[in-house]
C-alpha cells in the first residue's frame, strides 16, 4: 500500500501549511499551477526529503489547459497577499474578487497553457491508496474534485475543502447540500472548521471496516 500522510491541491506558496508538514513522517505531495508560487513552495521546503512537489492542476480532463492568475508584478500593487492564491481555469471568477480595496483588472492577469490531471490520474501515477489528509484550495473546484474521487480505490482519513465558490464566485448554492449528501455516504462526518473551509473525517478506523 503506497501512503500519503498529506495531499495538497493548491498548495499556493507553502506558509500555512507548515505545522501540517512538521507533523508527517511519511510522503508529501504538493501540487501547485501557478509558477511563482510553486518556486517559494519548493524553495520553503527544499529541506524534506518526503515531499513530492508537481507544477500542474487538477483537472476535468488530462490535457494542456488555459489557467489564468495574478501576475507576481501585480501582487504588491493589489495590496492583498491572497491574491496570489486565486488562481483558476476562468479569469471571470478572478475579475469577480473586485472591490473598492482590491482593484484588480484584466492588465493584472496572466494565462498561461498548464498541465492539467484529474484526480484519479493522479492516483493512479502515485499509486495511491491511502491518504491521512487532503486538502483542496481549488477556487470553487474542490466540488468537482471531490466529487470524481472514486472511494472504492482509495482510503482517504480526512477531506479540507474550501466551500465559498462551490457553485460560482462566492456563491454555494446546493453544491454544498451535495458535497455533504455526497460524503456521508462514503462515511465521512462534516464540520465547519471557519467561515471558508469544511472538514470531513472518515468514521471508519481503517480500510475496510
Amino acid at each position: 500500500m503506497n501512503n500519503f500522510d498529506l495531499i495538497v491541491i493548491g498548495a499556493c506558496h507553502g506558509f500555512w501549511l507548515e505545522n501540517d508538514i512538521k507533523k508527517c513522517s511519511n510522503k508529501i505531495l504538493l501540487i501547485e499551477p501557478v509558477k511563482y508560487n510553486f518556486d517559494q513552495l519548493k524553495n520553503r521546503f527544499k529541506n524534506y526529503k518526503n515531499i513530492i512537489f508537481e507544477n500542474i492542476a487538477i483537472g476535468e480532463k488530462n490535457e494542456l489547459i488555459d489557467f489564468f492568475h495574478v501576475l507576481e508584478s501585480s501582487i504588491d500593487k493589489l495590496k492583498k497577499h491572497w491574491s496570489s492564491g486565486i488562481g483558476s481555469f476562468s479569469k471571470e471568477h478572478i475579475l469577480k474578487h473586485r472591490t473598492k480595496r482590491f482593484q484588480i483588472t484584466e492588465k493584472d492577469i496572466k494565462c498561461i497553457k498548464i498541465k492539467a490531471m484529474t484526480f484519479n490520474k493522479l492516483i493512479e501515477k502515485y499509486k495511491i491508496e491511502y491518504i491521512n489528509k487532503l486538502i483542496i484550495d481549488a477556487e470553487g473546484f474542490d466540488y468537482k474534485i471531490i466529487k470524481s474521487i472514486n472511494f472504492k480505490k482509495i482510503f482517504i482519513k480526512e477531506i479540507m475543502f474550501e466551500k465559498k465558490h462551490l457553485s460560482k464566485t462566492f456563491q454555494i448554492d446546493n453544491k454544498l447540500d451535495e458535497i455533504k449528501t455526497f460524503l456521508s455516504k462514503e462515511n465521512y462526518e462534516l464540520f465547519d472548521i471557519s467561515d471558508e473551509n469544511i472538514l470531513a473525517k472518515n468514521q471508519k478506523r481503517q480500510w475496510g471496516i
